[in-house]
């Protein structure tokens, strides 16, 4: 018999990573720096981006767009994780869940979408250089980015509001560390059906598809690069899309493989594992592989960090 709400769940208990005092001081101390250098690291590629008109190009909008995601999406983990180590509380609100979900999926499938629109534009400046200023005109990409966002903001929606109608159980324990909608449903007392529909056609629309369209530019681009005569024009292109191509398979590469082995050997430990990885590392590293490996990024911030410096110099200074 559905109850609806009847239930009166008001509070979800995340069990979080180990119940070891010990285990869980340490944990604050890798989780907080890791977050920390996330928020600087992405923060420093939007103000480069933003500061530099050599960097105001397509590839570079898309580029802040997706630090801007990747702060939002372990922004909606970490910092309720570092609070209730610390305040040795496990609770979230059943409105606070359904929020932190809602965000969550929003920011996740917003990555997946602008990794997308990354790789066309790879595939555009590779495949039609003499058509790339026609193409990707700064209207055009900024419909991209609006569309990326309003079809995660419409998919999130659809997965997160179904929870409501849902009836649970007494037990609200989620063995995760932040509001995991496959976790949550396996708390649900009444039919699921509906929300496991819209779960699998959210994922192949904002997920599988994604994935295949940036296969399918890569496949196109490297098969430009190989009828490329010159061993030094191949080097120059391919370098103009090593760093995309290392963080796309380090997001679907831990975000896909792990979570789907996870799923298939029904281990919610290996789920936790791997939401970490995905979550807190990959964003984390996002900003390391494009301003180690991108010439023009590494300038960027350079001078960015140079006109930073003498600034508080004097700020010391007039102290």
């Amino acid at each position: 018999m559905e109850t609806g709400n009847q239930t009166a769940i008001t509070n979800f208990l995340l069990l979080g990573f180990t119940e070891d005092p010990e285990l869980q001081s340490l944990l604050f101390g890798m989780l907080l720096p890791m977050y920390l250098v996330t928020i600087t690291g992405n923060l420093l590629i939007i103000l480069a981006i933003t500061s530099d008109s050599h960097l105001h190009t397509p590839m570079y909008f898309f580029l802040s767009n997706l630090s801007f995601a990747d702060i939002s999406f372990t922004s909606t983990t970490v910092p309720k994780t570092l609070v209730n180590i610390q305040t040795h509380s496990k609770a979230i609100t059943f409105g606070g869940c359904i929020t932190q979900m809602f965000f969550f999926i929003v920011f996740g499938c917003l990555e997946n979408l602008l990794l997308t629109a990354m790789a066309y534009d790879r595939f555009v400046a590779i495949c039609h250089p003499l058509h790339y200023r026609v193409i990707m005109t700064p209207r055009f990409c900024g419909l991209m980015a609006l569309g990326s966002w309003m079809t995660s903001v419409m998919g999130s929606l659809s997965e997160s509001l179904t929870i409501l109608r849902l009836s649970f159980c007494t037990n609200t324990k989620i063995p995760h560390f932040f509001c995991d909608l496959p976790e949550v449903l396996k708390l649900a007392c009444s039919d699921t059906l509906i929300n496991k529909i819209i779960v699998y056609s959210v994922t192949i629309i904002l997920a599988v598809f994604p994935l295949t369209g940036i296969l399918f530019s890569y496949s196109q681009i490297f098969s430009s690069i190989l009828r490329i005569s010159s061993a030094g024009g191949k080097y120059k292109a391919f370098s103009t899309c090593a760093s995309h191509l290392l963080v796309v398979s380090l997001f679907y590469g831990t975000g896909l493989g792990v979570y789907l082995s996870s799923v298939a050997t029904l281990s919610s430990r290996m789920s936790l594992i791997a939401s970490v990885v995905y979550t807190v590392v990959t964003p984390m590293l996002n900003p390391f592989i494009y301003g180690l490996r991108n010439r023009d990024m590494k300038g960027a911030l350079r001078r960015l960090l140079s006109k930073m410096v003498p600034v508080s110099e004097q700020t010391m200074a007039g102290l």
